[in-house]
């Protein structure tokens, strides 16, 4: 992830959400009595990973138009620093904006790539880099964003091949982005069989989504899916409800599908960090977030643990551990997801946000307080950091400290 989530519109939806947090409760500590737990070594079964963002080209590559020889050489330094630094796994955003970053047979070559959306890069990142990746031995879990479209609402500037062209009743325009409706079946098959179209060409680890499901909530505009809702509300009299059956589908639906695809890859899902605040849900974490999935994203996080449709879940808990008057904090989130993976078979891994430590007063440890709060709970199965420039950069120190703690 970034809003307290991830990633530029991703990155900028961070503040936005911050702005709607309110002050809260005091952070608690961890468990009371409870000593510095020794971490699980990465050959124990601990996830240790890092996302590498192409919307953007916030990690990866540095720059549109670079050569493919240049592009494959920067993929190959971020593989082999994660080797460096004790990670196990990568999570390479493949599926950035309804374009795609190998041979598609269902979408165009990502904008990212080249600067212009459908042109060939000559050469196909996504089977690279699991070559690679694996030659390594790293994961190599694929990153994919179900119904984002473009960061920007002109449909004429998509490739005339464009889906979103082709199917404009598909598209909606919402908070300076065009997004597909999620109201649509045919757009629920349509994005899932252009996720599998990866699936079914390479040995991906991992079919990995982060927390755009329908849009974060912009004051003072409707995300306008009256006639989807029309049509095919059914029995539903409430939209909010079917919003989230919507979202319930697609994942219940892609768990089923990516079994069937390839049954040894896993799907993993990092949402942010608050499924509901408990004044709203007494099953709620003590938070006071201005954003709740289950209300806001119409994603019902805890019940995808709960009917284990999915493999693993990594909350983005980019929260300081304790600060006085801090509406969410580290140290009550990873408590509550603990006890709502418990028993279900379903993987916790803790999303960091370590860019936080190049854009906010937070300190290097900060990152290894995080790491010895999560260590006091069993049900935390290791973290993925946000993101790789920010691990290459290495600002205070922090991977050199984070580093230093796994290798104990």
């Amino acid at each position: 992830m970034r809003r307290l989530g991830r990633r530029s519109f991703v990155m900028g939806a961070v503040s936005t959400v911050a702005a709607l947090t309110t002050a809260g409760d005091a952070v608690a500590v961890p468990r009371p009595g409870a000593g510095r737990r020794r971490r699980r070594r990465a050959g124990e079964g601990e996830m240790r990973g890092v996302w590498i963002a192409t919307v953007a080209n916030i990690d990866w590559p540095s720059a549109t138009g670079l050569s493919a020889a240049a592009q494959q050489a920067e993929l190959i330094a971020h593989l082999d620093r994660a080797v460096d630094l004790r990670l196990n796994t990568v999570v390479l955003q493949v599926r950035p904006t309804a374009d795609a970053l190998w041979p598609s047979s269902f979408e165009p070559w990502a904008e990212c790539l080249t600067g212009v959306q459908g042109k060939d890069p000559g050469w196909d990142p996504l089977g690279t880099a699991v070559r690679e990746a694996h030659a390594r031995g790293l994961e190599l879990h694929a990153w994919f964003n179900p119904y984002r479209v473009a960061n920007h609402t002109d449909p004429s500037k998509l490739v005339a091949t464009h889906p979103a062209r082709i199917h404009p009743e598909w598209v909606l325009p919402y908070g300076g982005k065009l997004y597909y409706n999620p109201g649509l079946p045919e757009v629920r098959k349509f994005v899932q069989d252009a996720m599998l179209d990866a699936v079914s060409r390479y040995a991906i680890d991992a079919v990995h989504w982060d927390d755009y499901f329908y849009p974060y909530p912009v004051a003072g505009q409707v995300f306008d899916d009256d006639d989807a809702f029309a049509l095919h509300g059914g029995d539903f009299t409430d939209k909010e409800a079917w919003r989230r059956d919507n979202t319930d589908r697609l994942v219940r639906e892609t768990a089923a599908r990516i079994k069937e695809v390839r049954s040894g890859t896993r799907f993993g899902i990092s949402p942010f960090g608050v499924w509901r605040n408990a004044s709203t849900d007494p099953a709620g974490s003590d938070t006071a977030a201005g954003v709740e999935t289950y209300d806001d994203l119409y994603a019902d996080t805890r019940k995808w643990v709960k009917e284990g449709w999915i493999d693993y879940i990594c909350p983005q808990v980019y929260f300081k551990a304790q600060r006085s008057g801090q509406a969410v904090s580290y140290s009550k989130l990873v408590p509550w997801w603990a006890e709502t993976v418990r028993g279900t078979g379903v993987d916790l891994y803790i999303g960091e946000a370590l860019y936080k430590v190049n854009t906010e007063d937070w300190p290097a440890s900060e990152l290894v307080t995080h790491l010895d709060i999560a260590a006091q709970y069993p049900e935390v199965k290791g973290h993925m950091l946000f993101s790789a420039s920010v691990v290459a950069k290495n600002p205070k120190g922090v991977m050199t400290a984070i580093a230093g703690e796994w290798a104990r």
